[in-house]
């Protein structure tokens, strides 16, 4: 059920103390959200794990979701700068060079905080929360690529053959991260996406 409460925190910090207090907030609601889980957490719980008073903390959160809803701001801005050093100078390469630089992309990102990440998506009940990580996802910058090399793509439907490789990748990728961690440190599992992806896309 969505919150009748604004998710919206209400101010920003702009002084190098503020901003201390506001880190100090969102390292203590990640600590309690990664070891007891969303429903233990309390505004309470979060002040004092800070070292904050509960007014200090509501200066900026007026609520849970509005704690919730930064973190998650924090946590998406952290993937896509791990993120971005992978996905420049993208238009010369080939579909396979791209497809590989993408899935090194987003593999970089879901590395930033596995615990947290997992948390948030099948813990926490806030549909902008959810829709915030997705705009972290490296996939949607391989939607302007597709659409430039259409004419080297074996399947003929731009719209599905998108569709198919975003939730192939973001599949793929959470349930390695979630239950296979293990496959990631080899590079066997990357290889083998990226071959089956390359072949559904590229022309024999």
């Amino acid at each position: 059920m969505p919150s009748k409460f604004s998710a919206t925190p209400r101010k920003q910090p702009k002084q190098a103390r503020s901003q201390a207090t506001v880190e100090a907030i969102l390292s203590a609601t990640t600590h309690i959200l990664t070891e007891t889980g969303y429903d233990q957490l309390t505004t309470n719980r979060v002040a004092e794990r800070a070292g904050v008073s509960i007014g200090s903390l509501y200066q900026y959160f007026p609520n849970k979701e509005a704690l919730i809803f930064a973190l998650a701001e924090h946590h998406a801005d952290e993937m896509v700068q791990l993120a971005q050093h992978h996905l420049e100078g993208l238009s010369d390469l080939t579909i396979p060079e791209v497809l590989r630089q993408i899935v090194k992309a987003v593999l970089a990102a879901h590395a930033v905080n596995p615990k947290l990440h997992r948390v948030l998506h099948e813990q926490v009940p806030h549909r902008e929360v959810m829709q915030r990580l997705d705009e972290a996802k490296a996939e949607k910058l391989l939607r302007a690529f597709l659409a430039q090399r259409s004419d080297q793509l074996q399947p003929k439907n731009l719209d599905l053959t998108i569709f198919m490789v975003e939730q192939t990748i973001r599949a793929l990728i959470h349930g390695a991260v979630n239950d296979r961690p293990e496959l990631l440190k080899t590079g066997e599992f990357e290889q083998e996406l990226i071959v089956m992806l390359s072949t559904y896309l590229v022309k024999r």
